[in-house]
């Protein structure tokens, strides 16, 4: 507790930005140094109410990480600090909401439980309705607590709800449970747990020779009823969207487990799914100082522009909507893609692929490859693999 007190009151003097991994006792440990240093700024000869000094999670704060001997890119925060304030009118109740989240989870520290957002948001909206009135505003607080601690959602007690599954040529097993065979699953594939403990423990083996990523569920079922993994030695992944951190672990677990298999992207061809790709590639900015946790060098077999140009009727093309050019802008500028990767021009071919997309004024989902037949997308994907035709 003595070294913690030497530190600023929200640990702002350290110059990495990252969230630590760590035990319950020692999260305690923050949140009573934030406490006791709150209160001696009320208690001193000129008492005030410090402000809440937290690292930025605007995509201009955002900086990327490239490896000089692997193809490895990854987001991380900078040093630029926003602030929240009890004595700014705009800031206030965020100000508030940050000490009533951290008065939660310091009390589910203490009784060695997890719980997720949602369960974090229903307990928030019974005790202080007035300033929770939407799972978002929990969301965010939570990352702005992260910024302030400086450790890990998962340490402060808030468990994923995750929504991912995967099937295919992956045996896994639980501490104490018996082994689970994935390709045995059936067309849902095995739920990925949002303990992310639990994730880290899994035994795991394989067979596969790939890893595929599949950005829509439905997808992810015909390829696993059609048992593609019989075909191709492969391992299937999907998030049902929007990669949460449950599935994101899952898989940065199996590249670190695998390291020999390629991870290929399976994404529909819209700027949300070259998003999805993103995140599961770089990180997410949304994470906050947690962004580069979970990044996979994960390569993009499709859709893209040349599956549109060759295999998709013009019939199956829809316009791109207001959202898909929201998601284009922001990605465009974000830094992920002016960075170049050694050895390869990953971001300049992505920065094409999304111009492409915005020049046609169209999208395509991958069920538009059943113009040729629902097994086509086996075919299709085993064709891309053995020409190596991924980015």
């Amino acid at each position: 507790m003595g070294e913690l007190l030497k530190n600023s009151i929200f640990f702002s003097d350290q110059h990495l930005c990252h969230a630590d991994i760590l035990p319950p006792s020692e999260v305690r440990a923050r949140i009573e140094v934030a406490v006791l240093n709150f209160l001696k700024n009320l208690n001193s000869s000129t008492p005030s109410v410090p402000d809440l000094p937290l690292i930025s999670r605007k995509m201009s704060n955002s900086r990327v990480s490239r490896g000089l001997l692997i193809e490895s890119t990854k987001i991380f925060l900078s040093h630029s600090f926003c602030t929240q304030s009890l004595m700014n009118e705009n800031t206030a109740n965020s100000f508030i909401r940050v000490w009533k989240v951290m008065e939660m989870c310091y009390q589910i520290l203490g009784q060695e439980k997890k719980v997720t957002q949602r369960e974090l948001f229903y307990k928030l909206l019974c005790d202080s309705p007035q300033y929770f009135t939407s799972q978002s505003q929990v969301n965010r607080t939570i990352q702005d607590l992260v910024a302030l601690l400086r450790c890990s959602r998962y340490s402060l007690g808030v468990m994923a709800s995750s929504r991912g599954a995967v099937a295919g040529r992956l045996l896994l097993q639980e501490p104490n449970q018996e082994v689970v065979d994935c390709s045995a699953c059936g067309s849902s594939g095995y739920a990925i747990s949002g303990d992310l403990n639990l994730l880290e423990k899994l035994v795991m083996k394989s067979d596969a020779r790939y890893i595929i990523v599949v950005e829509k569920h439905a997808i992810f079922q015909r390829l696993a009823e059609d048992r593609i993994f019989n075909q191709i030695p492969c391992i299937l992944i999907t998030a049902k969207g929007y990669p949460d951190i449950g599935t994101r672990l899952l898989l940065h677990r199996m590249s670190r487990e695998f390291p020999e298999l390629p991870i290929l992207g399976l994404v529909d061809w819209n700027p949300a799914g070259l998003a999805i790709l993103c995140t599961f590639k770089f990180g997410s900015v949304a994470m906050g100082l947690e962004a580069y946790r979970y990044a996979c060098n994960v390569k993009w077999l499709g859709l893209r522009k040349d599956d549109i140009e060759q295999l998709i009727p013009e019939e199956s093309l829809v316009p791109l909507k207001p959202r898909d050019h929201q998601i284009a802008k922001s990605l465009g500028s974000s830094e992920i893609l002016q960075v170049n990767v050694p050895n390869a021009m990953i971001q300049d071919n992505y920065k094409e692929e999304l111009a492409f997309m915005i020049h046609s004024g169209y999208r395509a989902e991958i069920e538009a490859l059943y113009f040729h037949g629902y097994d086509f997308l086996a075919k299709y994907i085993g064709k891309k693999i053995v020409q190596a035709n991924y980015i």
